[in-house]
């Protein structure tokens, strides 16, 4: 097995866009790249703590493999956004690639570059890729909150 986060906005829709995936064993909603030890809901949506509102995805690479799920983050929001995705807006709705090695450094960072050299997008490409630092599930009722309601997007 091995780990991805990404932040592509509110976690709920990114949740349950990867749990969909063939190979991904579970996807959690959480929190990352912040300052504060063990921040709330309540916490990150100051837009003080530096947290990111992140998805880490366990996965099995013999299955579906780290190219293909950056290539599902691209598709799943508008990386050209700066701290928003439709109507959230604050840090913690930022696109971002956290990596767990050198691995997955080089793909994401190959993986943006392509997509830059695509041209798809006019606007630069406001995704971050930085190394993973402690990942904070959110609480219990984030956690499948589409799935819990039978909802297929956060925006319907």
């Amino acid at each position: 097995m091995a780990l991805a986060t990404f932040g592509a906005g509110c976690f709920w829709g990114v949740e349950l866009t990867f749990q969909q995936l063939d190979g991904v064993i579970s996807a959690t909603s959480g929190y990352e790249g912040g300052t504060l030890e063990n921040p709330t809901y309540e916490d990150v949506c100051t837009n003080q703590t530096g947290h990111a509102e992140v998805v880490q995805v366990d996965f099995d690479p013999t299955v579906i493999s780290y190219e293909a799920l950056l290539d599902v983050f691209w598709r799943s929001h508008n990386p050209t956004h700066l701290n928003r995705q439709g109507a959230d807006i604050g840090s913690q709705y930022r696109s971002v690639i956290f990596y767990h090695d050198d691995e997955q450094k080089n793909c994401a960072e190959a993986s943006r570059d392509k997509l830059v050299s695509s041209a798809k997008y006019s606007a630069p490409i406001a995704t971050v890729i930085e190394p993973a630092s402690t990942f904070y599930p959110a609480e219990d009722y984030h956690q499948k909150y589409l799935e819990k309601r039978g909802l297929s997007a956060c925006h319907t």
